[in-house]
């Protein structure tokens, strides 16, 4: 009975909310057969299975109704923009109009109280200084002082990848080693210190408790007082997991900035954290409380952390596929690096091919299918076609890097197509035009380009200098993809991995 009352009382709600929204009826773009007040909601659920599918049934209205959709949902319009040259006009030419954020989920504010992060914070000055803050720590003249983060990450990962070769091993499980690096990493270059093996595993169970059950929490934002009746063990769970979160994170806070205080033992570097004690909101001129320290926090390592992982183990997946991509860019490293010669980032400003492997990864297999979606902080008009102001825009950030009017066999993995461009140089940031976008572009555009790709050029460099990867003789790499909180690998790769001889 429980089930039947909630969803007869969320109808309800719907419909009271859709009649008491009287507004003069604007021109959207079009859209697939709309039920009044419930939407697009069982056309949506008889042209797709779940979420995933969203994308073909995407694909079927942009060749019928053109490059701007809208699907409703309830009474709200969610706009598409299905093409590389409207993103661009809309995200860079229009950049201020398109650079806003929905009003925050209920699950969301579990997380990031009062939107005081980067990426959840309305476009203002609130989010101006948050975001000028953040680029002051890894704009790319900054990056050089975390080598020794690098550096001591990558050791890590060898001498676990190592144990695995030694203990007799013929499969490694490459995403488990390569997620605890990067949270090594990120939690040196967030909170400026070298933790141990438990304090890092404890950063990421918190972290993973959030990240990996964020689509089952999506129930919950669907009429949030009547889930919170209906579904109260999902709301406990929620909460708990935001209260270990704010257990393990607020300790380590504190006892930096007690650390910072007495400037003992302090690293040479700024860590994130140090940037944020004294910050002041301009909208009220106060610091950050803790729970909203907590929150900046996390916020800074899911950027660095999980978006990164995804593009890694693809990456890995395709040099293990195609071996002859993996022997060429082995020996565009060994012609720039001198043996025994630590990699360092000097080095891969001479290497191309790396360049090109880590673009190509990013183009075919990036992390996320669609940016976080914007809204418009004004009503505007495109195409002719009215979008009001808060309306949801959202990107295919999948189908830009795959269209075949811009890429030559887009599906294929072929890293060369980006030495053709510009000596190898190419505009992620979609400044010029958008042929791909997988770090977003325009006003909100992800601050940590540069961080991302030296990392994960980084890592890859050395992997594939001190060992070779394969699969065992009659085994195929499946590139069969999944939603979790990015795409990942429907079939997680374990490689077999053995030292190179140098």
């Amino acid at each position: 009975m429980g089930i039947w009352f909630y969803l007869v009382a969320c109808v309800v709600v719907i419909c009271v909310q859709g009649f008491l929204k009287i507004k003069h009826k604007k021109r959207l773009p079009p859209s697939p057969p709309t039920i009044p007040i419930l939407g697009n909601i069982f056309w949506l659920l008889k042209s797709s299975k779940n979420f995933a599918d969203l994308e073909p049934v995407l694909r079927s209205l942009r060749s019928k109704y053109g490059n701007i959709v809208t699907i409703h949902i309830g009474s709200n319009p969610s706009i598409f923009i299905t093409c590389q040259e409207a993103a661009h006009r809309a995200l860079v030419k229009n950049g201020t109009v398109f650079a806003g954020r929905p009003l925050a989920l209920q699950t969301t504010q579990v997380f990031f109280p009062n939107q005081y992060t980067v990426t959840t914070s309305p476009f203002g000055h609130n989010w101006r200084m948050m975001r000028q803050n953040l680029m002051q720590v890894i704009q790319p003249s900054q990056l050089k002082s975390y080598s020794r983060c690098r550096k001591w990450a990558l050791n890590i990962l060898k001498r676990h990848i190592t144990e695995e070769i030694e203990s007799g091993n013929k499969a490694v499980p490459m995403e488990e080693h390569f997620n605890y690096a990067l949270y090594a990493l990120f939690s040196y270059i967030c909170f400026g210190e070298k933790f141990d093996e438990r304090t890092v595993r404890n950063i990421q169970r918190v972290q993973h408790g959030f990240l990996h059950n964020f689509i089952k929490f999506n129930v919950l934002n669907f009429a949030p007082f009547l889930s919170k009746i209906v579904f109260r063990g999902l709301w406990r769970e929620i909460l708990k997991i935001r209260e270990d979160q704010v257990n393990v994170f607020l300790p380590i806070i504190k006892a930096r900035q007690e650390k910072i205080k007495g400037e003992v033992g302090v690293e040479e570097f700024k860590a994130y954290v140090d940037t944020l004690y004294d910050m002041k909101l301009p909208s009220n001129g106060s610091k950050l409380r803790d729970e909203e320290l907590v929150s900046m926090c996390a916020e800074f390592m899911i950027g660095g952390t999980d978006t990164t992982v995804t593009t890694w183990v693809w990456c890995m997946a395709n040099l293990v596929k195609y071996q002859e991509v993996q022997e060429k860019l082995f020996d565009e490293i060994k012609d720039v690096v001198e043996g025994g010669e630590e990699i360092e980032e000097e080095h891969l400003k001479r290497m191309p091919y790396l360049k090109a492997v880590v673009l190509e990864t990013l183009r075919r297999h990036p992390p996320g299918h669609f940016i976080l979606p914007r809204a418009v902080t004004e009503d505007t008009v495109m195409d002719g076609y009215e979008i009001p102001k808060n309306a949801m825009v959202n990107f295919l950030v999948a189908e830009f890097g795959w269209d075949s009017n811009v890429w030559e066999d887009p599906m294929e993995f072929k890293p060369e197509r980006f030495l053709r461009d510009d000596d190898g140089k190419f505009d992620l940031k979609g400044t010029m035009e958008i042929k791909m976008m997988p770090f977003g572009a325009g006003r909100r555009v992800c601050p940590a380009i540069s961080m991302a790709t030296l990392h994960l050029e980084y890592f890859v460099a050395n992997l594939v200098r001190d060992f070779k990867w394969s699969l065992e003789d009659g085994c195929e790499v499946d590139m069969t993809e999944k939603q979790a909180f990015t795409i990942v690998m429907k079939n997680p790769l374990r490689p077999m991995v053995s030292p190179r001889i140098t």
